[in-house]
C-alpha cells in the first residue's frame, strides 16, 4: 500500500538521529510490548510476521508519525489480537482507562491472489524493470524503485511471498532477487554516479527490461 510508512527517498524529514550505545528498551513497558508480539507470532500463532508488518502500515498517518517505535508495535499487535478475537477493543480501553487507538481495517489485496512463479525467470546480470504497481494491501516493493530499471546481482532461494502472507492467503514461495539500481536512476540529480542501491524483490514484482 502507498502509506506513510514507505518513507524511502522522501525529502523533508531531516537527518536520521541516533543514540550511541542506545539500550534495547528505554522503558520497561517497551519490553512487555515486544514480548506480546513475540507471543502472538511464536506461541499463540495468532498472526505471522507479514500480518504484523501490515498492521503497522494500516495505522492512521498522524498516529504513525507521532508514535515511537514500540507504540507502533503495540498498536499493530493489539489490532491483530482484536481482529482475531483474542481480546476486544472494550477490554483494551478498560485496561487503558480510556481510548485505545487501533489500525484501520484490513483491505483485500489482489496481489495476494497472483499465481506464484515456481521457477526463477531471471538470472544474474539480467536487466529488469520493476512493475509500477500500487496495491491496496501489503507489499515489499518500495515506491522509490517502482517503474525503475535495475540489474540482477543474485538469485536467492524461494521464500514466502509477503503480499499473500500479510492477508492470510495460502502459503506460497517465490524466488527473490538482489537487484541493483544506480542511485541516479532512482533520484536523478540527488543521486551520485558512484553510488547504488540494492533491493530484495520477489519475482512477480519484475518484468524483463526492454533492450
Amino acid at each position: 500500500m502507498d502509506g506513510i510508512h514507505d518513507l524511502g527517498g522522501m525529502a523533508g524529514f531531516g537527518a536520521i538521529s541516533y543514540e550511541e550505545d542506545e539500550p534495547v528498551f528505554h522503558e520497561s513497558w517497551q519490553a512487555t510490548v515486544f514480548a506480546l508480539n513475540i507471543v502472538g507470532i511464536g506461541v499463540l500463532r495468532n498472526h505471522n510476521a507479514d500480518e504484523y508488518r501490515h498492521s503497522i502500515e494500516r495505522m492512521p498517518p498522524v498516529h504513525y508519525l507521532q508514535a515511537c517505535y514500540y507504540e507502533r508495535v503495540l498498536t499493530g499487535t493489539a489490532t491483530l489480537f482484536v481482529e482475531k478475537g483474542v481480546v476486544t477493543k472494550e477490554d483494551l480501553e478498560e485496561r487503558a482507562g480510556g481510548a485505545f487507538p487501533l489500525a484501520n481495517p484490513n483491505a483485500p489485496d489482489p496481489m495476494a491472489e497472483l499465481e506464484p512463479q515456481p521457477v526463477a525467470r531471471f538470472k544474474k546480470g539480467d536487466r529488469i524493470m520493476v512493475k509500477d504497481i500500487h496495491p491496496a494491501g501489503h507489499t515489499r516493493v518500495p515506491r522509490f524503485c517502482r517503474g525503475k530499471t535495475g540489474t540482477i546481482l543474485h538469485v536467492a532461494p524461494a521464500f514466502s511471498f509477503p503480499d499473500a502472507a500479510a492477508h492470510g492467503g495460502a502459503f506460497r514461495k517465490e524466488h527473490t532477487y538482489h537487484v541493483e539500481f544506480a542511485s541516479t536512476d532512482l533520484w536523478a540529480d540527488a543521486g551520485s554516479d558512484n553510488e547504488s542501491v540494492i533491493v530484495d524483490l520477489w519475482d512477480c514484482y519484475l518484468e524483463g527490461a526492454a533492450t
